[in-house]
């Protein structure tokens, strides 16, 4: 592995504990940062920092020396050179707004969480700068790409992309996360990093699903297949670069959610896939499945954009109107025959 020039030391914020805000948090601080992690469960912050690990998100994965914990968002924010934010998508309205006065002006601020807001159909970008004070805007960003927490944690090699509107603050956020095995590469296509990331979740339900209904490997590189492609029309549609949607946040992310045995996503179809309900799998995985509220989003913006999306329309109708997964199958192997560029 070439040597890389190591950035300047900062003290970097990362506001929330899930595993993914958790597996940031340790990458940032092996890279030599003071980092501060944030949750909302004052208890839970006080255990982490005595056992210097987080038993509920990524049991075993230890922290670095420079990592720390605190419910303080005061003392979380003091002082930081760059803002994570990574908590779900449905909260990053109301967590990020109540921080906005304790923001400084030019503090790179970097999104990882992926998802569509319900109600306004709006990106975690698209979020933030509404949540947030027009003097933050040029800071703000996204994190996006392949990348299970638990394997970030453990330093196993990984490779995303930090896009956003500011050449200089992307630059900022991938210059303090790359290092060791975590490769970050940059993009200015925020919208087609945040579709990609988003949308994907969807895809990976609806490949569980398949996998769980034993439907074979075939069918579910069909669906890969065509989820990219219908990925790809509302992401273009929403004014998104259609290369953007081969790279690390589009295609990338799309294959490791579809197969990886630590997608979320993926467990919440194999469960219905094997006739199992959604309240028992969502009860058993104890933490939040991005796709099962993003496929409401998806087919929503979906209509509004007039884009034809039939995996997103039937993940939808299964998981919010009983649709049978039978029927599901059914319907999606009987569409007419069309042009694969179609």
């Amino acid at each position: 592995m070439a040597e890389q020039t190591p950035s300047p030391r900062l003290r970097c914020a990362v506001i929330g504990a899930g595993s993914w805000g958790t597996a940031l948090g340790i990458q940032l601080a092996r890279n030599g940062h003071e980092t501060w992690l944030w949750d909302r469960d004052a208890d839970r912050c006080a255990r982490m920092e005595i056992d210097r690990v987080n038993d509920r998100y990524l049991p075993g994965a230890t922290f670095p020396e420079r990592l720390h914990v605190s419910h303080d968002t005061d003392r979380v924010l003091d002082g930081a050179d760059l803002v994570v934010a990574v908590v779900p998508s449905q909260v990053i309205r109301p967590v990020m707004g109540a921080l906005a006065d304790k923001l400084r002006d030019g503090v790179p601020i970097c999104c990882a969480s992926k998802g569509i807001e319900v109600g306004s159909l709006q990106t975690m970008d698209e979020v933030l700068h509404a949540a947030l004070p027009a003097r933050l805007h040029p800071s703000l960003c996204a994190l996006s790409g392949p990348s299970f927490a638990r394997e970030v944690a453990l330093g196993l090699p990984t490779a995303v992309v930090v896009a956003g509107d500011s050449e200089d603050a992307c630059h900022r956020v991938a210059n303090a996360f790359h290092g060791g095995y975590f490769r970050v590469y940059h993009s200015d296509d925020v919208v087609g990093v945040e579709y990609g990331a988003a949308l994907k979740n969807v895809l990976a339900i609806a490949c569980g699903v398949s996998d769980g209904a034993g439907l074979g490997t075939n069918a579910r590189a069909a669906l890969i297949t065509r989820g990219l492609s219908e990925i790809t029309r509302l992401a273009v549609a929403r004014g998104a670069n259609p290369l953007t949607l081969m790279g690390l946040a589009g295609l990338g992310d799309l294959v490791l959610t579809c197969t990886g045995d630590l997608s979320r996503n993926r467990r919440v179809g194999l469960g219905l896939g094997q006739g199992r309900s959604l309240a028992a799998i969502l009860e058993e995985l104890g933490q939040v499945a991005e796709g099962v509220v993003t496929a409401r989003s998806a087919w929503a913006l979906a209509q509004q954009a007039g884009v034809d999306m039939p995996i997103t329309e039937q993940v939808y109708r299964m998981l919010y109107e009983d649709k049978p997964v039978r029927d599901v199958l059914k319907d999606l192997v009987g569409r007419e025959r069309k042009a694969e560029r179609g």
